[in-house]
């Protein structure tokens, strides 16, 4: 027999069963499959192969996957200005200023990624209008969940001279006098962006390749797209064609599950609750591009301070606030469970977290679907009476524990002593609950899956701060959340997230033994290569030569 390809002279760690699995020398991988693990790297008697690639006793894992993210949010800010570097106002207004020289008179200035706290406040629209010369201007908070605007942008929206009022969940922030600053929230948000919405299905296609380069790069064989087609993280109605362009083009380099936002569901004849024409819900497509839940905002941010918490800020005079009517939310939930999809609740404060679990309590008792994988994102802010509810309920939470570096300060400070209930990683596990690992790239955080892991491991701010060190976990189980949980929670377990006969093969070859070398290099571990089922999608011509 002759296979496609013999990978010999590697570490590899299958994570099958518990731990890492038994360490192999090698894998035979045949129609995009794993054939065989190797124990000592060779091939049976009577096999041979196309091709015989040796990894230079590199290490091999299965493929990382993230189970929040926003990858045509991101793939556009690679074409847009770079905020997350500034650290003053001046800055952020001379980055605009440089931008705006060469681009035409009509054009938008976008930026994203600026972060109000270490700037000592945010973009105010007057100052963006002596930067851009009078343009229209967008720039996006790192939360995702606020943006900054130009006095042209407000004119055009009209919440300048137009009486534009903020929607239910959003709020057009004033200053003493009563007057517009040109920063807007939450569900205001789609005042401003949807002045450059639609995007061409084209553009968004385009977006995705760029993104998927970068996601290669780093490992990444499977993402979980989290609010698409509607609401202020859609692209476009038009998002999922989006999606079949770029993988017709060949520019897609991960498995890919979409949700829909709540707000691109409705009711369907001949139908229960809420959901997509032709009776669509999770499950549609196939292994490479599919529905997957249905998503829908409960609150916004800690770092903009709009999370929905049980008692106010420690920085504020205010506990943040719902997306939207609780009454509504609950029946959107309820109805999107009736329907047959599976619920992706995004509730960072745990006052939203307690109303989400609500719902999925009234969803089940309603409707009892007991094998469902409902899904809470964020879950940034946990009790622990919260914390059995999502145990006994069958919820998984889909933390992002990248966020304690960048932002971990800024929460600290806005929750207080409540800092120990912070993404809580250890006590999830302890309760029999899974945690499948996630980045909310763009938003926040560098979505490096190794940083994500380092995160995991060490739990530290950017300026050293230990946050809930009982929350901290070691770094098989971090790997395991990074692979063979991202994988359950999409339903995915029985073919990949670990390497196996039969599993897919999508791995990543790495420089270092991520679970053996200090916490302190695992985010700086060199991504060698990467496989989606059997062919490179990165590192081909370094494998080729080791």
């Amino acid at each position: 027999m002759e296979i496609d390809l013999h990978l010999h002279d590697a570490v590899v760690l299958t994570l099958e069963g518990d731990g890492v699995g038994t360490p192999a020398r090698g894998l035979a991988i045949h129609d995009g499959r794993v054939l065989a693990v190797l124990d000592d790297g060779s091939l049976p008697p009577g096999i041979t192969a196309r091709r015989r690639i040796g990894a230079g006793g590199a290490t091999v894992v299965p493929g990382f996957g993230d189970a929040h993210n926003h990858m045509a949010w991101y793939g556009q800010t690679l074409a847009e200005i770079d905020l997350s570097t500034a650290h003053t106002l001046d800055e952020v207004y001379a980055l605009v200023a440089a931008r705006a020289a060469e681009l035409p008179p009509d054009a938008f200035v976008v930026g994203s990624g600026y972060d109000d706290v270490v700037l000592g406040g945010s973009p105010h629209h007057t100052a963006l209008d002596r930067a851009a010369g009078g343009r229209a201007v967008r720039l996006q908070h790192r939360s995702g969940h606020v943006c900054a605007a130009s006095t042209e942008a407000l004119r055009r929206a009209g919440i300048l001279g137009g009486g534009v009022a903020a929607p239910e969940g959003g709020k057009i922030v004033l200053d003493d006098e009563g007057a517009p600053t040109g920063v807007v929230e939450e569900a205001a948000q789609p005042l401003i962006a949807d002045l450059m919405r639609p995007y061409a299905v084209d553009d968004v296609a385009a977006a995705l390749g760029r993104a998927s380069q970068v996601y290669a790069a780093q490992g990444l064989t499977q993402v979980t797209e989290c609010g698409i087609a509607a609401g202020f993280m859609g692209r476009t109605p038009r998002e999922l064609a989006a999606y079949q362009l770029a993988r017709e083009r060949g520019v897609l380099a991960q498995r890919v599950v979409v949700m829909p936002v709540d707000a691109a569901l409705h009711a369907v004849p001949g139908g229960d609750g809420v959901g997509l024409d032709l009776g669509m819900r999770t499950g549609f497509g196939d292994d490479r591009l599919r529905l997957g839940p249905m998503k829908i905002f409960f609150d916004g941010a800690l770092s903009s301070r709009t999370a929905a918490m049980g008692e106010p800020f420690d920085d504020r005079d205010h506990a943040g606030y719902y997306q939207d009517d609780p009454e509504h939310m609950h029946d959107m939930v309820v109805g999107a469970h009736l329907a047959g999809w599976t619920v992706a609740a995004h509730a960072i404060g745990d006052r939203a977290v307690a109303a989400a679990l609500d719902a999925f309590a009234d969803a089940q008792a309603r409707l009892p679907r007991p094998t469902v994988r409902h899904r809470i994102e964020h879950a940034g802010v946990v009790t622990d009476t919260e914390l059995e509810r999502f145990a006994a309920l069958g919820v998984t939470p889909v933390p992002q524990a990248r966020f304690l570096v960048e932002i971990g300060d800024s929460m600290v400070a806005a929750v207080g002593a409540r800092a120990d209930l912070l993404y809580r990683h250890a006590s999830f596990l302890r309760a029999g609950v899974r945690v499948p690992s996630s980045s909310d790239r763009p938003c926040v955080a560098d979505g490096h899956p190794l940083r994500t892991m380092q995160a995991m491991v060490q739990r530290r701010s950017s300026s050293g701060r230990l946050i809930g060190a009982d929350e901290r976990v070691d770094p098989v189980t971090a790997l395991r959340s990074l692979t063979v949980d991202t994988a359950w929670i999409a339903g995915d377990e029985d073919t990949r997230g670990s390497l196996a006969p039969g599993r897919y093969a999508d791995l990543v070859v790495l420089g270092d033994d991520v679970t053996a070398i200090d916490p302190d290099r695992i985010g700086d571990t060199e991504v060698v290569a990467t496989m989606l089922e059997g062919g490179w999608t990165h590192g081909e011509s370094a494998m080729a030569h080791r």
